[in-house]
Protein backbone atom coordinates (compact mmCIF):
# COMPACT_ATOMS: atom_id res chain seq x y z
CA UNK A 1 0.00 0.00 0.00
CA UNK A 2 1.37 3.48 -1.15
CA UNK A 3 2.40 5.98 1.87
CA UNK A 4 0.17 8.97 1.48
CA UNK A 5 2.69 11.05 3.00
CA UNK A 6 5.74 9.85 0.70
CA UNK A 7 3.69 10.43 -2.17
CA UNK A 8 2.81 13.66 -1.42
CA UNK A 9 6.36 15.24 -0.24
CA UNK A 10 7.09 13.27 -3.89
CA UNK A 11 4.74 15.46 -5.57
CA UNK A 12 5.87 18.94 -4.14
CA UNK A 13 9.45 17.73 -4.89
CA UNK A 14 8.21 17.81 -8.48
CA UNK A 15 6.72 20.91 -7.95
CA UNK A 16 10.10 22.54 -6.86
CA UNK A 17 11.80 21.12 -9.54
CA UNK A 18 9.64 22.36 -11.95
CA UNK A 19 10.23 25.64 -10.60
CA UNK A 20 14.13 25.40 -9.89
CA UNK A 21 14.95 23.35 -12.77
CA UNK A 22 12.53 24.25 -15.83
CA UNK A 23 11.41 28.00 -14.91
CA UNK A 24 14.33 29.32 -13.15
CA UNK A 25 17.17 27.56 -15.05
CA UNK A 26 15.55 27.03 -18.36
CA UNK A 27 16.20 23.38 -18.86
CA UNK A 28 13.40 22.43 -20.61
CA UNK A 29 14.94 18.76 -21.30
CA UNK A 30 13.58 17.83 -17.47
CA UNK A 31 10.12 18.60 -18.27
CA UNK A 32 10.38 14.75 -19.83
CA UNK A 33 11.13 14.02 -16.29
CA UNK A 34 8.16 16.09 -14.39
CA UNK A 35 4.94 15.62 -16.57
CA UNK A 36 2.94 12.79 -17.90
CA UNK A 37 3.63 12.50 -21.94
CA UNK A 38 0.19 13.89 -23.23
CA UNK A 39 0.68 16.70 -21.32
CA UNK A 40 4.53 17.43 -22.23
CA UNK A 41 4.02 19.83 -25.65
CA UNK A 42 1.44 21.50 -22.86
CA UNK A 43 4.11 22.46 -21.18
CA UNK A 44 6.44 23.39 -23.44
CA UNK A 45 4.14 25.92 -25.15
CA UNK A 46 3.30 27.88 -21.67
CA UNK A 47 7.39 27.81 -20.40
CA UNK A 48 9.84 27.93 -23.78
CA UNK A 49 7.52 31.40 -25.46
CA UNK A 50 7.49 32.70 -20.93
CA UNK A 51 11.07 32.29 -21.01
CA UNK A 52 12.28 33.73 -24.12
CA UNK A 53 10.03 36.86 -23.40
CA UNK A 54 11.43 37.06 -19.51
CA UNK A 55 15.11 34.40 -19.78
CA UNK A 56 16.79 35.96 -15.88
CA UNK A 57 12.96 35.14 -14.88
CA UNK A 58 13.12 33.95 -10.70
CA UNK A 59 9.89 32.13 -9.19
CA UNK A 60 10.14 31.08 -5.72
CA UNK A 61 7.26 28.64 -4.05
CA UNK A 62 5.64 31.00 -0.97
CA UNK A 63 3.92 27.98 -0.34
CA UNK A 64 3.15 24.58 -1.57
CA UNK A 65 0.29 22.45 0.07
CA UNK A 66 -0.27 18.91 -1.06
CA UNK A 67 -2.97 16.02 -0.53
CA UNK A 68 -3.67 13.11 -2.22
CA UNK A 69 -2.62 13.31 -5.89
CA UNK A 70 -3.02 16.95 -5.94
CA UNK A 71 -0.35 19.87 -4.95
CA UNK A 72 -1.18 23.59 -4.64
CA UNK A 73 1.41 26.33 -4.89
CA UNK A 74 1.84 29.72 -4.51
CA UNK A 75 4.43 31.44 -5.64
CA UNK A 76 5.99 34.63 -6.70
CA UNK A 77 7.91 35.57 -9.37
CA UNK A 78 10.43 38.17 -10.66
CA UNK A 79 11.69 39.09 -14.25
CA UNK A 80 13.20 41.43 -16.64
CA UNK A 81 11.12 41.77 -20.17
CA UNK A 82 13.62 41.06 -22.55
CA UNK A 83 11.51 39.85 -25.47
CA UNK A 84 8.11 39.97 -27.00
CA UNK A 85 5.01 38.95 -24.28
CA UNK A 86 1.73 39.09 -25.14
CA UNK A 87 2.42 41.24 -28.80
CA UNK A 88 4.12 43.73 -26.62
CA UNK A 89 8.14 44.49 -27.63
CA UNK A 90 10.39 44.23 -25.15
CA UNK A 91 10.77 46.91 -22.70
CA UNK A 92 13.67 46.18 -21.00
CA UNK A 93 11.67 46.83 -17.35
CA UNK A 94 11.29 44.60 -14.23
CA UNK A 95 8.66 42.98 -12.21
CA UNK A 96 9.16 41.65 -8.94
CA UNK A 97 7.67 39.90 -7.06
CA UNK A 98 4.01 38.90 -9.00
CA UNK A 99 2.13 36.42 -7.42
CA UNK A 100 0.77 33.41 -9.27
CA UNK A 101 -0.86 30.55 -7.56
CA UNK A 102 -1.11 26.81 -8.94
CA UNK A 103 -2.84 23.59 -8.62
CA UNK A 104 -1.31 20.25 -9.91
CA UNK A 105 -2.57 17.30 -9.99
CA UNK A 106 -0.33 13.84 -9.88
CA UNK A 107 -0.41 10.14 -12.07
CA UNK A 108 1.76 8.06 -11.16
CA UNK A 109 4.28 10.55 -9.69
CA UNK A 110 4.28 12.89 -12.59
CA UNK A 111 2.33 15.87 -13.36
CA UNK A 112 -0.84 15.42 -15.32
CA UNK A 113 -2.54 18.80 -15.29
CA UNK A 114 -2.11 21.88 -14.18
CA UNK A 115 -3.78 24.88 -14.20
CA UNK A 116 -3.30 28.82 -12.41
CA UNK A 117 -3.57 31.86 -11.86
CA UNK A 118 -1.11 34.83 -12.31
CA UNK A 119 -1.68 38.74 -11.20
CA UNK A 120 -0.85 39.96 -14.92
CA UNK A 121 -2.63 43.06 -14.21
CA UNK A 122 0.46 43.68 -11.57
CA UNK A 123 2.67 42.68 -14.14
CA UNK A 124 1.64 44.86 -16.69
CA UNK A 125 1.69 47.98 -14.77
CA UNK A 126 5.12 47.25 -13.59
CA UNK A 127 6.19 46.98 -16.90
CA UNK A 128 4.52 50.02 -18.18
CA UNK A 129 2.13 48.23 -20.58
CA UNK A 130 -1.30 49.20 -18.44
Amino acid sequence: MPNSETDTESNKAVVRRLIDEVINHGRLEVLDQLFVPEKLADARRWIAPFRRSFPDVHMRPVALVAQEHQVAGRFTCSATHLGPWLGHPPTGRRFMDVAEVYFFRFRDGLIADMWGLEDNSSRLLQLGLD
